[in-house]
């Protein structure tokens, strides 16, 4: 299923595409649970099926999880859903 404005993701409304690039997309979605805009990437097929990429983004999720300034935007728990 491609991802497209309007799409519902669990409780994520996407309303718009932000950015495309190799390592997936980024959409504008509303968290219909929290009330507020938050920031979906979808990862491409070459990082999903790549176990060392994979880490890799799992790493870097982790760091920005454990960062807390104000600053800096809120990363919040990660959700893998197949699209």
């Amino acid at each position: 299923m491609p991802l497209t404005v309007g799409t519902r993701l669990g409780h994520y409304d996407v309303t718009a595409l932000l950015g495309d690039g190799g390592m997936g997309q980024v959409w504008q979605a509303r968290d219909t649970t929290l009330d507020r805009d938050v920031a979906l990437t979808v990862l491409s097929e070459a990082f999903t099926s790549d176990p060392d990429r994979l880490a890799r983004v799992e790493r870097e999720a982790k760091v920005l999880a454990s960062l807390n300034r104000d600053q800096s935007s809120g990363h919040h728990p990660r959700e893998s859903v197949r699209v």
